[in-house]
């Protein structure tokens, strides 16, 4: 059973009995498994041939010959293995075709062979490719069938069916007939409206209204409004109806609130013109009056310092009225929005509300509307 490369049994180690795996051939031309060559070296603790105990100058075997069964060169005589034995299932080459192992045995081009494999081979890895893609499929099957047991478990209802009650579902008069008023009263609590606001472009240079024209205070140079007097009026007239707004006044020391009409000019010294009714307070007196009268001013007794005064302007009746918002008192009313000798016209004059600031670093601010 020696094994050399001159062999025709060289396909089998002597060492282990078997076919040859990864071959090596030492110095002496003998050839042995790689691993029953280094196991042999190692039990002997000498590197000598394991068949005619020839020592070997390398400390390792060389590198591994090409296997005679599946290699591609034929180990006696180097020639390309093109031909396959069928019955030792392994190849062989043209020169080896007539030894005695396989002169009985069918032959097979081994080309031939290896085209009809690839063949095969292409036709397994398609089906490994289907049978891939039916598993995915098969597995998300098997999931969605694990879905469909957990919902069905949490849809499963023990509540009784609910039961029917006779009549409308809602009392639409209640609910429906009443929305709209509903919703505004709700948004009058919400909102705060002023029934007056102040017209920026009438104010005085030296007054500064706030973004929501509700208050006026003093503040030097300012754009031309009111040239001479720190006043300003309203954005909108009057001439029909009853309307009131209330002013805070605080602690300012020099005020005067009231109406002043369209007609009565704006620039220079309109003090004693017709056409501004009003109620002043100036170092702790408060008085009333009409500047188109021969007695333009009336002093008012007042029991406390007034906070919040509310103005109340009847157009119809031609009035305007004084009260302690505080103290729910009345302070004073005046009779006629214009002199007697000027008439009152509807047509093309308008009673706009009238504020004046007589102190620096003071203000008024006109009150929100409180719901009725």
């Amino acid at each position: 059973m020696a094994s050399t490369l001159d062999d025709d049994n060289d396909v089998y180690c002597v060492v282990c009995q078997d076919v040859l795996r990864n071959p090596v051939a030492l110095s002496c031309n003998h050839v042995f498994c790689e691993v029953c060559v280094q196991k042999f070296w190692k039990s002997k603790r000498c590197r000598e041939c394991p068949l005619c105990r020839g020592r070997s100058s390398r400390e390792r075997p060389p590198l591994p010959l090409p296997n005679p069964i599946s290699g591609e060169l034929c180990r006696r005589n180097s020639e390309e293995l093109k031909l396959f034995c069928v019955k030792d299932d392994q190849p062989v080459c043209l020169v080896y075709r007539p030894s005695r192992e396989h002169t009985s045995h069918t032959l097979q081009a081994a080309a031939a062979l290896k085209e009809e494999m690839k063949i095969i081979l292409e036709c397994i890895k398609e089906k490994v490719k289907i049978y891939e893609e039916e598993k995915a499929t098969r597995d998300q099957t098997a999931e969605d069938v694990k879905n469909y047991k957990s919902v069905l478990e949490r849809a499963q209802c023990t509540l009784q069916d609910p039961e029917r009650v006779s009549g409308p579902v809602i009392n639409v008069a209640k609910h429906l007939d009443n929305l709209k008023f509903s919703v505004w009263m709700k948004m009058r609590k919400i909102v705060q409206c002023t029934p007056v606001t102040l017209d920026p472009t009438s104010a005085h240079p030296d007054l500064l209204l706030s973004e929501d024209l509700t208050s006026v205070r003093y503040m030097s140079q300012n754009i031309f409004r009111f040239d001479k007097f720190h006043s300003v009026v309203g954005s909108e007239g009057f001439n029909t109806g009853t309307h009131c707004w209330d002013v805070e006044v605080g602690e300012c020391p020099r005020w005067t609130v009231g109406v002043m009409m369209s007609f009565a000019q704006k620039w220079g010294d309109y003090v004693t013109l017709n056409g501004r009714l009003f109620m002043w307070y100036k170092d702790g007196q408060y008085g009333a009056g009409h500047s188109g009268t021969p007695t333009p001013s009336t002093l008012l007794t007042v029991q406390q310092k007034l906070q919040r005064i509310r103005v109340q302007l009847d157009c119809d009746k031609e009035e305007l009225s004084f009260h302690d918002l505080d103290n729910n008192t009345h302070l004073h009313t005046l009779s006629g929005l214009c002199a007697p000798h000027h008439h009152f016209c509807r047509s093309s004059e308008k009673a706009f509300p009238y504020f004046n600031l007589g102190c620096v670093n003071s203000s008024l601010r006109i009150l929100p509307a409180s719901p009725q």
